[in-house]
């Protein structure tokens, strides 16, 4: 593992189940359109890489599709497993799948490709699992951001604890730019045809309570942060979160979440 997949594994290590009760919710926003890109259907073999709490092979299997599912953290396999129990679900990380080659008909990877060391050879993996003839669809946040996607970290400048640390470089020669030229390249570079990238925007709904608790839980690097303070700092935070969030709130007490991702597919 790369020094960025090191600080990965700790940031997600036990997060299953504050990330189902808060950000897996916005993350299943993609999921008809990776199924739709990589025309999943019945009967055809799919892996879903990066499974988290099973969002994506959940989908396939309700699509009647004979779905895989790997993760690298064991607690979202754990959770995978039981709540999509059709599927068989592993422990695996890019860059090195526990699949022949060729093995599947549609290769997804949701919101997978921001959390790997090694970009370039990850995408390489997912070729070379990828049946003649295959589709492979990906989603990813790219340079552009939605309002929503800043919030937590506005919560916490403005209570002043500061940003985390960033994560570990990737090495240059591994890196992409996030963007949609810069994601369809990484494919293509992998061996994908085909490949086209588009911009997708969308309007995450959702109780400000759900989603303050993936960020109390400890989800991603800004939960991780404030999920290591005192009660007083996280009071701090929180009284900021409320602030921020009131404007975005809707007749139904739903905060309304604008969020900006890239969705790329290609041809094996």
């Amino acid at each position: 593992m790369t020094p960025f997949d090191e600080a990965e594994r700790r940031i997600w290590d036990g997060r299953a189940a504050a990330y189902a009760r808060s950000f897996a919710g916005l993350c299943a926003h993609t999921v008809p359109a990776l199924l739709d890109a990589a025309g999943v259907g019945p009967g055809a073999r799919v892996l879903d890489v990066g499974t988290g709490t099973g969002a994506v092979a959940a989908a396939a299997c309700r699509a009647r599709a004979i779905v895989s599912a790997v993760d690298a953290e064991p607690d979202m396999t754990l959770w995978t497993a039981e709540a999509v129990p059709e599927a068989d679900v592993r422990v695996a990380a890019l860059p090195e799948l526990p699949f022949v080659d060729g093995t599947f008909d549609a290769v997804l990877a949701n919101f997978v490709l921001n959390h790997v060391g090694r970009p370039r050879a990850a995408a390489a993996e997912l070729r070379r699992v990828t049946g003649d003839c295959g589709r492979v669809a990906v989603s990813l946040w790219g340079d552009e951001r939605g309002a929503g996607q800043s919030l937590a970290r506005q919560a916490v400048a403005a209570a002043g604890l500061g940003l985390p640390p960033a994560l570990p470089p990737i090495a240059p020669e591994e890196d992409f730019p996030l963007t949609e030229e810069g994601v369809a390249a990484l494919l293509s570079g992998a061996g994908f045809t085909g490949v086209v990238c588009e911009t997708v925007r969308f309007e995450h709904r959702v109780d400000p309570e759900r989603w303050w608790a993936g960020t109390a839980g400890g989800v991603g690097p800004v939960g991780a942060l404030v999920a290591a303070q005192p009660q007083d700092v996280i009071d701090a935070v929180r009284k900021e979160f409320d602030a921020l969030v009131q404007p975005l709130l809707g007749d139904d007490g739903l905060a309304a979440l604008p969020h900006v991702a890239l969705l790329a597919s290609g041809s094996a």
